[in-house]
C-alpha cells in the first residue's frame, strides 16, 4: 500500500493489523469511547477471534505508536448461474486519535481500505457514517445508497 509521501516522511504508516496488534486495537477502541471496564479487553479479544477471518483490520502508526484504525467486513455473495458471486465490504470503526486528526491519517486509512477492496474485486463499500464524518466520506467519492432498504430492530 502506498501512503502519501508527506505522511510517510513524518513517520506515519498504514498497514494491515494482525493478532499481534490486538493490544493496540483494544487501546484505540478504549480511547475512542473514553470508557473502560474490567471485562472490555476480554470481550474485545473474543469478538476479534470470531471476526478475524472475515474482517481486515488496518492500523495507522506514527513513529511506531498506534494513532488510528479501521476495518473492512467482507461479504461474499452466493454465486448464481451465469454470473460470478462477487462481494462487497462494510467499512467500520474508523478512528483516529484526536492529536493526529486533520493530518491525512483518516484519508490514508481510507485509501488503504479502498485499495484492498479493489484488489479483492469487491463491487462496493458501504458504511454508516456519523453526521460529522459525512463530508469526509463524500470528499472520497462516497454517495448516498438509495438502493438499500433497512429494517431497524
Amino acid at each position: 500500500m502506498s501512503v502519501e509521501p508527506s505522511l510517510h516522511d513524518h513517520g506515519m504508516q498504514i498497514r494491515q493489523a494482525d493478532g499481534d496488534d490486538v493490544p493496540a486495537l483494544i487501546e484505540l477502541r478504549r480511547r475512542w469511547t473514553g470508557l473502560d471496564d474490567d471485562g472490555f479487553a476480554a470481550r474485545w479479544r473474543a469478538w476479534y477471534e470470531r471476526e478475524r477471518d472475515r474482517r481486515v483490520f488496518f492500523l495507522a502508526e506514527q513513529d511506531g505508536a498506534p494513532i488510528g484504525t479501521t476495518n473492512l467486513l467482507v461479504f461474499e455473495r452466493m454465486p448464481r448461474p451465469g454470473a460470478p458471486g462477487g462481494g462487497w465490504g462494510y467499512l467500520a470503526n474508523m478512528f483516529v486519535v484526536e492529536e493526529a486528526r486533520d493530518n491525512g491519517v483518516g484519508s490514508a486509512l481510507l485509501a488503504a481500505v479502498i485499495e484492498h477492496a479493489a484488489a479483492l474485486e469487491l463491487e462496493r463499500i458501504v458504511l454508516r457514517p456519523t453526521t460529522r464524518s459525512v463530508p469526509f466520506y463524500r470528499r472520497a467519492g462516497f454517495a448516498p445508497a438509495a438502493e438499500l432498504l433497512l429494517l431497524e430492530l
